[in-house]
This record gives C-alpha cells, structure tokens and sequence, in this order.
C-alpha cells in the first residue's frame, strides 16, 4: 500500500498520466464500431410525434403518424427490452455553423455513434434482468404523477420534461445546474441513507450499502458523468480512509477526470462533465471550510463556482448572469434542502404530492421573476488557449489573494476583459448555413448588419417534425458565439418565407435597432413584420438606394418579389462584395445596363443557384472570383441548377450544403476565407 500511496502522489507520475490523456484526446479513435438492426433499450423518450429509443452505439427515431401509435409504442416496449429496428442508418453531421452546438461530438460524448431513422420495430424478447424490471416500474410509477418532469429530473436524472420555456430562464439565471443530477444530489443521497444506517447499527458496512445503492442509481441515471463522478470519488475516499493512503482529495479528482477520459476523450465535449469536474476541482482547491454560516458558506461555493464555470458557459451558451451566485443563495436551499427530498418522498408517499406541487409552483414563479432581474452579459467564444490561460490566471489570484476582501470583484473583472470583444478590428461577411434560405452577417469594425433571416418553407419532415427553430438554434446562437449584442440593420431582401421568414422571431429575441425593406408592395408576411416592428417602435425603411457603404443596385418595381429583391453592392477594404437575393436574369440585364460593374471578388448567387438567375451575360461581364450559394442540403427544387453550376466555373464556388457557413474575413488587406463542412 505505501508503494501505490507513493506513487500516486508523485508529481511525476501524475504529469505522465496527465500528458498521456492529452495525447490520448489530441488522437482518438475515429474508427466507428459496427452494428447489425438487433439493439436493446437503454433509454426512451417521447416528443409530441417522435419516439426516441437510445441503445448502444445508436439512437433510432421513429415518427408515428397518431397520438394512438405514440402511446402504443410507449406501452409495448420498455427499457431493457431487445428489438430488431429496420431503417435508415446515418452518421450525424457535425455543426455547420461557426462556434454552434456539435451534434457528432455530444452523441460520441456518450458512446452514440449513429443516427437511425425507424421505418419498422419489432420486439425479439423482454428483458429478464432484475434492474431493468425495477428501473421500469419505477418509470411507470412516475409517469402517474401530475408533474412528473421533476420527479423525471431528480430521481432519473432526466429533465428533458421540463418546460422549455422554464428551462431557458433556469439557464438565464444560473441555476440550471440545480437541475441536472449532480454531485450536490448524491451528496445529499449518501447523507440521508448513511444517517438512517447509523441510527440502526454504525458499522463499516454502512458505506458499503451506501456505495452499492449509488451504484445502481448511476444506472438509474443512465450513467450521467456528473453522477458517475460523484460516485466514483466517493468509493475513493472510502478507501483512501480504509486503507489509510492519505492521498490528497485534489490528486484523486484529477486521477479520476484523466480516467474518464482516457475510457471516453469525447466526454470533453459533455457540458455536465465539464461543469462536475472544474466547479469540484476549485472547490476543492480553494474550501468553504473556513466559513461558519450556511449561507456565508453558500455564497463562497457559489461565487467559486460561477468563477471556474465561466469558460464552459461562455463557450455553449455566450452569456453569463453576474447575479447568478446571488440567485444561487435562494434557490439551493430551495431545491436541495425542500423540492429534491419532496421528490423523493412523494414518490414513496405519493399522499405528499399537493405539498410538492405548491413548491413547484413557487420555485417557477420565482425562476421567472429572477429571469426578468438578471443582468446577461453576452460574451465571444474563446479558443482552448484563452481557457488555459484564464484558469491559470484564476488559481494564481484566488491562491495569491486569497485574504483579500475583494479577490471576487478583481476576478469577474478580469473574466469580462479577457472575454469581451467590444470592438472588430476586422470586417467579415459570413454565410450562415439556414438550409434552403438566405442569411448573411455583416461583421463590420463599427456595425453588425444581417442581410435576409432565413426561414423554413412549410414542406418536409424538418418542419413537421422537429421544433427545429433557426432564430433560436442558429441566428442568435451564431451572433452571440462573436459577441454581438445588437443589430444595427436587417436588410430584407425580399418578402419570401426563405428569406425573412425569421425577421418577427428574431426581432422579438434580439435587440434590433433598424429594419430596411425593398421595393415594391409589402406581401402579407412583411405587413406582419412591420406590424411586430410598430408595437416593438423600430425603425424600418423600404426602396433606399444607399445605407453607409451599402450600395442597393435595384430599385426598379416589378410585378413579383424575387425581381424586386434588394440587390447589394459594397467594397470592403477593396473587395467587392454583392449579393443579389433571388433577383432573377430580368433583374440583372437592368442592373448590367445601368450600372458598370465588374471583377466581382465575392458574388452571392441568385435564387440558390436557380436556373432563371445567374445568367452567362451577368456573370461573365461581373467575373466573380468566389461564388457563394446558399442552398438545402438534398432540397426538393433540385438547387443549383447545372448550367448555372457551368455559367460559374471560372470562379471558386462555396455551397452552404457541401461547405457549411462560410466566413470571408479581411485582415490586414488580405482576404482569408473558413469554411464549417458538415
């Protein structure tokens, strides 16, 4: 035992296991396993018409045409059950916009290497397993309560239940981590069952039942990081006490966290790991022990918290709420100390339920008004050295300053100017991926303008079957990710769905200061977005023919709204740039006979590559050097056209479908072009 104690605390040994993790994430294994259509459930999860089965190295999705179907799926097959799915297998693309959510990355987080679209399931045989059958009946057993979300979050560690719109604030004021099962919970488990134990007989089996019951709630959990952490450490110090090693606590983490991702390098990309492990290795490092009061203690753990999570909730959600360990003063004790023991008992008890349900009912309320008060500051992702150099900098001030009285204030100090990129030094044009539609930033150095919204034309299974939402899942993401906080323009460049069909949402979510219009008569959905902008008093114009250094070539009314699009043209830095909306071959021999224009540099693609725009007269007197479509991946118009891919082929062409969003940035006078490929 000396030997391992020894060893596991020799700073060399802990740097090789360190360095060889690195290398082990810098290389993974990107060899993808082989799997036949024989699977045994692991999870299940229902969304209005999707029936959502998680099984080893799969997660298959089956669309039911009725609510009949639905529930007579959810009633035939449960956990642990074997089925043979016919169907579809894909491997999930990885984020096609800039700094966005990396589907791939957070399947392969969890051991889920493929997608499978179910045409049909059908059961081989019922699981016999001991485990599976108790886990079952206790789902079974949830599902009969009126708010079943939260016995869902905090007894199976599932909180995909919980209303959206409540998740959102939660996240807004901090506190979403409340709602993750997490060390806190199992802390808390492990209190609850070893006092019971104690007060029948104290004896060293006690720990021993103790470990055995957080084990099978792992399961339960579905293996969360955060609880596997919780419980893993908590098997180590049992027997760093038992056989008197001494290992300091902070050596065993960080063994703990290099074996974690030696099994599994992709867990870096799981947002609940990075949280379980920074938040406890500074905790760790810098105890509450020398505090007395509970909610002096509080406010400590809770302001070391937000300091080490800042990094992972810039870089997944852009925003940080400085009242965040204010608000965390009211509501751990709400939820650790009040609604997560009512859980527990009322599901033993189900006669609690009405006390619980009052609870709930104010622990949303309060969520909500706490949402209103909260002071968000949006912030740009940051590269790995950033990160680095931010924790570093961190342990040094928190270790140097420790006896200061305001060590927190210096802190969030230098987080805010470390992060914040209040001024470009650059301008850049980026071609947001949106599917079949148009969005383009304008990220100059003293205004951010978006041209065009997106939106989603009403065909497909996209749309019937998703609660896919641009503005909320790409634009304002996107435009948070380089730490944008307003718009200063939206230039419309038409009234079709694929091009402003966003405009009301974003205007809604997002704090606009300018809307321009083009010519010709508002269309039923522009009447709509000027009817948001009125109530919401901004600004909107229509039919300009110059806006700063924006140049709109068309103002000619036609009878129909793809001719009548704006057609743009400005130069930055000395490259050309124009866009031309779906402005069709009508559109350009008017634009080529009143205007001498040529040796484009960049050209937004008519109409997504159509066959009635970009004709060979217009683009060999322009001679674009890059071409830009923004196209939907397989879309049902057969976009682009071959003629006009021909008409083209003197110039380098990016597709939003092949490329991804596509950046065009100038430093220094020379043109640097990035693409995010599927």
């Amino acid at each position: 035992m000396k030997r391992i104690k020894n060893l596991l605390e020799s700073k060399y040994f802990l740097l090789i296991v360190i360095i060889l993790t690195i290398i082990l994430c810098l290389i993974p294994n990107k060899k993808l396993p082989i799997v036949d259509n024989i699977y045994q459930i692991k999870h299940i999860k229902v969304n209005k018409n999707k029936f959502t089965i998680t099984s080893d190295k799969v997660l298959i999705n089956y669309y039911a045409d009725n609510v009949e179907e639905l529930n007579n799926l959810t009633y035939t097959y449960k956990i642990g059950d074997i089925i043979k799915v016919d169907g579809e297998l894909s491997i999930p693309n990885d984020n096609t916009n800039f700094n966005l959510f990396n589907y791939r990355l957070y399947l392969k987080s969890k051991k889920i290497y493929y997608l499978l679209k179910a045409d049909n399931i059908s059961k081989v045989s019922h699981s016999n397993n001991i485990i599976y059958k108790i886990k079952n009946k206790i789902i079974n057993k949830i599902d009969k309560y009126d708010r079943k979300e939260y016995l869902y979050t905090f007894i199976l560690g599932d909180s995909n239940y919980i209303d959206n719109d409540i998740k959102d604030s939660m996240q807004s004021n901090g506190i979403s981590h409340l709602f993750s099962v997490s060390g806190m919970h199992v802390s808390l488990l492990s209190l609850i069952i070893l006092s019971v134990l104690n007060r029948i007989r104290k004896s060293n089996i006690n720990n021993i039942i103790v470990i055995i019951f957080l084990l099978f709630y792992t399961f339960l959990t579905n293996y969360t990081p955060s609880i596997m952490r919780s419980t893993l450490m908590f098997i180590l110090l049992y027997l760093n006490k038992i056989f008197k090693l001494n290992i300091k606590t902070i050596y065993l983490l960080i063994y703990l966290f290099c074996s974690f991702l030696i099994y599994n390098p992709y867990l870096i990309y799981n947002v609940g790991f990075l949280f379980s492990f920074s938040i406890t290795f500074f905790l760790i490092l810098f105890g509450n022990n020398r505090y007395k009061n509970y909610f002096v203690k509080l406010l400590y753990t809770s302001i070391v918290a937000f300091i080490a999570s800042i990094p992972i909730l810039i870089n997944n959600f852009n925003s940080i709420n400085l009242l965040s360990p204010i608000f965390n003063l009211l509501f751990v004790p709400l939820v650790s100390l009040i609604i997560f023991p009512l859980c527990l008992i009322t599901f033993v008890i189900p006669i609690v339920s009405p006390l619980l349900n009052i609870f709930l009912d104010i622990l949303e309320y309060l969520t909500i008004i706490c949402d209103k008060l909260s002071i968000n500051i949006i912030l740009s992702s940051v590269s790995i050295f950033v990160i680095i150099f931010y924790y570093l900098i961190i342990t040094f001030v928190l270790y140097k300053l420790s006896k200061k009285k305001y060590k927190c204030l210096i802190l969030i100090f230098i987080v805010i100017l470390i992060h914040s990129n209040m001024i470009n030094l650059n301008n850049e044009v980026h071609f947001l991926n949106v599917g079949q539609g148009d969005s383009i930033l304008l990220r100059l150095k003293n205004k951010n303008i978006l041209i065009d919204t997106g939106g989603i034309i009403k065909y497909g299974e996209l749309w019937k079957q998703s609660d896919y939402n641009i503005t909320n899942d790409v634009i304002i993401p996107y435009l948070k990710s380089f730490g944008i906080k307003k718009l200063d323009y939206i230039i419309i460049s038409h009234g079709d769905t694929d091009h402003a069909g966003e405009a009301i949402n974003l205007v809604n979510n997002f704090k606009v200061e300018k809307v321009i219009f083009n010519c010709g008569e508002y269309n039923d959905l522009e009447k709509e977005i000027i009817n948001t902008l009125n109530k919401k008093k901004i600004k909107y114009y229509s039919c300009i023919s110059k806006l700063d250094d924006l140049y709109f070539l068309n103002t000619k009314e036609y009878d129909n709204e793809n001719d009548n699009s704006n057609v743009i043209y400005t130069e930055l830095n000395g490259y050309k740039f124009m866009f031309m909306g779906d402005a069709s071959s009508t559109t350009e021999k008017e634009i080529l006979h009143k205007y001498n224009l040529s040796d484009i540099d960049i050209l937004k693609v008519g109409h997504h590559g159509s066959k009635t725009s970009s004709s060979k007269e217009f683009i060999d007197k322009i001679n674009p050097n890059y071409s830009v479509i923004s196209v939907g991946k397989n879309n049902r118009y057969g976009h682009p056209n071959k003629e006009v891919l021909n008409n083209l082929k003197d110039s380098k062409i990016y597709r939003t479908d092949e490329d991804g969003s596509i950046m065009f940035k100038i430093k220094d006078n020379k043109l640097k072009i990035e693409t995010c490929s599927p």
